[in-house]
């Protein structure tokens, strides 16, 4: 017989993955069962500590955890561990400033960023999506301490008339669901059904070394890339001598320099040999390439260079899988490359022409003058997390359309795009929605892609954007958003089954939710609360968001 520990052990320094009969007894005495650890965690702790609460540690990997027939078992030194944690602090410190009735475990802290963005899901950047373990957690048919019901079954179909750049529909794929999406934007169509695809990883990869080779061998870029070696190793040299790291930030800390003062100093030294260097080179090439407003502005004339020769090499390719994700390697890598300061990647001020010192990095940082090393880096990091995708993919449909969700006779487009699927539909009825609408005056969804429009020439529907940002969060853009959301659940209403689950992820802080919920002839069945550890810009503070789980209204007669 046999004490058999999880991942982490818990005997001594030199710990062992299993305890013997001969020592059980004495083991198991020092040990505590679930219910025995939840009355020794809300005395040590002062709080209630329930029995969930210990479930939830041991399901997650807080804590170490032995099994004896068939009963989890914890030691009081791991215990005492985790309640003097960083962990439980930040957990406490969330509750003390949001409340207690947070949904901590729905704060995923135990997943790093690689987790949370994990494969096709950084394809390309996208203000404003949820990450991929909270659609898991609705969506996944295994129930765990938190979750008391199962609410999809492998083989449904999941709606989401918000899809944004698909996380939903991604997720749906790697658990098993047929999914539709729906998006008023050409640009997050296209990155979520090239997520989506299935691509030949040979074909897309001798087609990316085509378009690398082109940039590559581009007189501009040959010309300027020289250029850029040259600069670069200087301003090596620079930062090394006057910002070496970690001394100069401690420094600063200790308040021996005056960052803005010394900063400025050693920023005018190094842009008047920067300027005398480029001035040569610009006398004859400085242009501007592309036909493109936003794109002159914000890309520098040899990006604007580089980027035009590798556009009409992609679009030479013949209509495919392969070149629709060569488009989205280029978007991403235009977006890095847009002339503006490292800290202000995801909100635009005023284009940088000229060295300055980041304040993100503690250094002097420099414009971009080439895409090629960007392009590169995105090329390679696509065909990775292409990969890493294909071995999860189901054998499930999962697409977008393009539409705005309010008037979209969605069942048609679906019988157009997948006759199979639409029969499904009819038969049996849309299991649910999964979905997180935009916020009140918060995102101008196509203008974070303003560079991906220009290159594309897609359409704009700025104006049918419900609540964008360029229309504030008055009292009017209020009602028109309450009336938008509305007719959406309105309309997706006749696609799904009586008893279908939908799940709105909303920050409601103008308690609008239960009013559209109403009105969409819904009710609400639970409503989460859900802190928000990583937003986008570094933003700091305190934040969370609701999840309303609902359901069709019943009446009782």
């Amino acid at each position: 017989m046999q004490i058999v520990l999880g991942r982490t052990y818990l005997y001594g320094l030199e710990r062992v993955k299993t305890k013997t009969e001969p020592n059980i007894l004495e083991d198991r005495q020092n040990l505590l069962n679930t219910i025995e650890a939840s009355n020794w965690a809300t005395e040590y702790t002062g709080k209630k500590v329930s029995e969930a609460n210990i479930q939830y540690l041991i399901q997650y990997n807080r804590i170490p955890v032995a099994t004896y027939e068939g009963r989890s078992l914890l030691d009081p030194v791991d215990l005492e561990e985790y309640y003097t944690s960083r962990s439980y602090k930040r957990e406490q410190l969330y509750k003390d400033r949001l409340g207690k009735d947070l949904h901590w475990h729905l704060s995923f802290d135990q997943y790093s960023e690689s987790e949370t963005t994990k494969h096709v899901h950084r394809l390309h950047p996208y203000k404003g999506k949820y990450i991929p373990q909270l659609v898991e957690y609705f969506l996944d048919s295994h129930k765990d301490a938190y979750k008391k019901n199962t609410y999809f079954e492998p083989g449904d179909i999941v709606l989401d008339p918000f899809s944004g750049s698909g996380t939903t529909l991604v997720q749906a794929n790697e658990l098993g669901l047929h999914s539709v999406g729906v998006d008023i934007s050409s640009f997050n169509c296209a990155i979520t059904n090239a997520k989506l695809s299935k691509v030949s990883l040979e074909k897309l990869a001798y087609m990316i070394a085509l378009v690398e080779e082109k940039i590559r061998l581009d007189d501009v870029s040959r010309s300027i890339n020289n250029l850029d070696r040259v600069i670069s190793s200087h301003l090596s040299e620079i930062n090394r001598e006057y910002f070496p790291k970690p001394e100069f930030q401690r420094k600063i800390r200790n308040g021996e320099i005056d960052e803005n003062e010394y900063s400025s100093k050693h920023v005018a030294t190094f842009t008047k040999w920067y300027m005398k260097k480029m001035s040569a080179y610009f006398d004859t090439e400085y242009r501007s390439v592309l036909n493109a407003d936003f794109l002159n502005k914000w890309l520098a004339p040899s990006v604007q260079a580089e980027v035009s020769s590798a556009i009409r090499t992609i679009e030479n390719f013949e209509v495919c899988p392969e070149r629709q994700m060569l488009r989205i390697i280029l978007s991403r890598t235009v977006r890095s490359c847009r002339a503006t300061k490292h800290s202000d990647l995801a909100t635009l001020y005023e284009p940088v022409t000229k060295p300055y010192y980041c304040k993100k990095h503690y250094k002097i940082c420099k414009p971009l003058l080439s895409s090629l090393s960007w392009w590169r880096r995105y090329s390679r990091d696509t065909l990775k997390r292409l990969s890493e995708f294909s071995n999860l993919r189901t054998n499930t449909v999962q697409f977008c359309i393009e539409g705005d969700a309010r008037t979209l006779d969605i069942y048609r487009e679906i019988s157009k795009e997948q006759p199979e699927l639409a029969e499904l539909v009819r038969e049996k009825g849309i299991s649910g929605i999964m979905t997180s609408p935009p916020y009140v005056g918060i995102i101008d969804y196509h203008e974070q892609h303003a560079y991906a429009y220009e290159l594309y020439r897609l359409p704009r529907k700025d104006k049918h954007e419900i609540g964008p940002l360029s229309g504030g969060s008055g009292s009017k853009a209020r009602t028109s958003y309450v009336d938008g959301i509305v007719t959406v659940l309105t309309n997706c209403s006749t696609l799904l089954k009586k008893s279908a689950n939908i799940f709105i992820v909303v920050n409601d802080k103008f308690d609008l939710y239960p009013e559209i919920i109403d009105r969409s002839g819904l009710q609400i069945e639970y409503q989460y609360k859900r802190p928000v550890l990583n937003r986008a810009e570094g933003i700091k503070g305190f934040y969370s968001e609701s999840i309303f789980h609902c359901k069709e209204r019943r009446y009782d007669h």
